[in-house]
């Protein structure tokens, strides 16, 4: 499900499901965070992460185990793998990046983004909810007005946009994006792994409230969770009636 390279002190984690536009299932996120952490141990310096084929990650694969025990973990330990890495990590977004696509894009220290790709957060319309961090952590990118607008209309946001409100950091080619690696890789990495710790330290892995804890366990377990279930099963759209 991912291949791995390595050119000098950079290691490149391509995603290999291209016949599910590469989206995340529980395998898949262990063998993410697998990499990464081996990546870390044989001292590569930068890790960029990308997707075979069109698309850089469609999101959990919900036919698969998204709504099973076990994947919220497997998804959370694999994005704080790649945020705690001592080393940046580059997110070579080569297509769409949608829902936990998005995810893995925010938890990287670094985004180069396709001209065609977009990034997504369709909680809404599936009946459920990201996170505090993902919250969190898209409006320190893009702004509190814009992250509203992904995620309280569901709205995508396109590689010029992403861009311009700071969510891209270059807009190119996975090819882009290792030779930016590179460039890195010379970089003092002491001096990279502080900078990266400073950064991180930006609140979005604070506690949940009590409230805001329950509200993403009444959105994952409710009626209209299942409904869009049902609704993506029959090809119809969900009716949602807010239990």
């Amino acid at each position: 499900m991912i291949g791995i390279n390595r050119d000098g002190d950079v290691v490149t984690l391509e995603l290999q499901r291209e016949e599910r536009r590469n989206a995340l299932n529980s395998q898949l996120c262990i063998e993410i965070r697998d990499a990464v952490e081996q990546a870390v141990g044989d001292d590569a310096r930068v890790v960029v992460i990308t997707g075979r084929g069109t698309s850089f990650c469609a999101g959990a694969d919900l036919s698969g185990d998204v709504y099973a025990a076990g994947f919220l973990d497997n998804l959370g330990d694999m994005l704080q793998t790649i945020e705690s890495a001592p080393v940046p990590v580059i997110a070579a977004i080569n297509g769409p990046a949608i829902g936990a696509g998005t995810q893995l894009a925010l938890a990287s220290d670094l985004r180069v983004v396709a001209p065609g790709a977009r990034f997504a957060v369709p909680a809404a319309r599936l009946g459920i909810s990201v996170d505090r961090w993902t919250v969190r952590r898209l409006a320190s990118l893009v702004g509190g007005g814009p992250a509203r607008t992904v995620l309280l209309a569901a709205e995508p946001i396109d590689a010029e946009e992403a861009l311009a409100r700071g969510l891209a950091n270059r807009i190119g080619d996975l090819a882009a994006a290792q030779a930016w690696a590179q460039e890195i890789a010379k970089l003092a990495p002491l001096s990279l792994q502080a900078q990266k710790l400073f950064l991180n330290d930006d609140g979005t892995r604070d506690d949940s409230t009590p409230e805001q804890t329950a509200a993403l366990a009444a959105a994952w377990l409710s009626e209209d969770a299942q409904e869009a279930r049902l609704a993506r099963a029959g090809g119809r759209d969900p009716i949602f009636r807010g239990r």
